[in-house]
């Protein structure tokens, strides 16, 4: 799940990594991601791979559709595009030494059908994807402490976004639920004030009138050019 965020305002992010090797992901304290790092993630060599020594038969079919074998090319089918104009003549101050061997200009084909292709019809012997079986990875090593780490050396973000100006701060890592409670305690009060004052903004800039953003525009331009108005003068 994705948690689409407002502008203007700031967030939390929580992840929480237990020691039943699950892990929860937390926005704004509303929970969109829970997994299993053992299954959701690739942090051990998989249990299962394809056996090398499977092949695939030699008759096996992958193709779900084929040619018709019974399906032909019709004896006045039409393909050429451009036909030679039979009417066209040559002229008469044409010289062959001087201008080269006259040739008759081509011209759009009536008959013209595009190209032919013979229809495709589905394939009876068709068995289907085929994929080499599956035997136990002899390199597979559980591991039951994957949530645990003895110390943490950096902390990296791996995003993609579009507009820029996101800062990351205050960044906190323990293993104490209820520190972490009091630390997220601290963004919500942040928050509450971000919002009314987004809001107040926002209705202010609703509660603004065509002619007040015309006059705005106005004083804008008399400052650019640089001169005095009329009355100042």
């Amino acid at each position: 799940a994705y948690k689409q965020e407002g502008e203007g305002t700031s967030h939390v992010y929580r992840l929480v990594v237990k020691p039943d090797n699950t892990v929860l992901v937390e926005i704004d304290e509303e929970k969109i991601y829970e997994g299993s790092l053992k299954e959701d993630w690739d942090m051990l060599a998989p249990k299962e791979i394809s056996d090398p020594d499977d092949k695939k038969p030699s008759d096996w079919v992958d193709d779900s559709m084929m040619d018709d074998p019974e399906d032909k090319k019709p004896a006045d089918w039409v393909e050429e595009k451009r036909m030679v104009d039979t009417d066209a003549k040559k002229p008469d101050d044409w010289d062959d030494e001087e201008d080269g061997e006259w040739e008759a200009p081509t011209k759009d084909n009536p008959g013209y059908k595009g190209d032919w292709s013979v229809k495709r019809i589905s394939n009876p012997g068709y068995k289907g994807f085929w994929e080499a079986k599956k035997i136990a990875n002899p390199e597979y090593v559980d591991e039951e402490a994957l949530y645990s780490y003895a110390d943490f050396g950096f902390i990296g973000f791996d995003l993609w976004q579009v507009k820029g100006g996101t800062i990351f701060d205050n960044i906190i890592i323990t293993d104490d639920k209820s520190e972490a409670d009091v630390f997220a305690k601290k963004w919500k009060a942040l928050s509450e004030v971000e919002a009314a004052k987004k809001k107040e903004e926002d209705e202010a800039k609703k509660a603004e009138t065509p002619e007040t953003k015309s006059e705005d525009k106005d004083e804008d331009a008399d400052d650019e050019d640089g001169k005095p108005d009329s009355e100042e003068m």
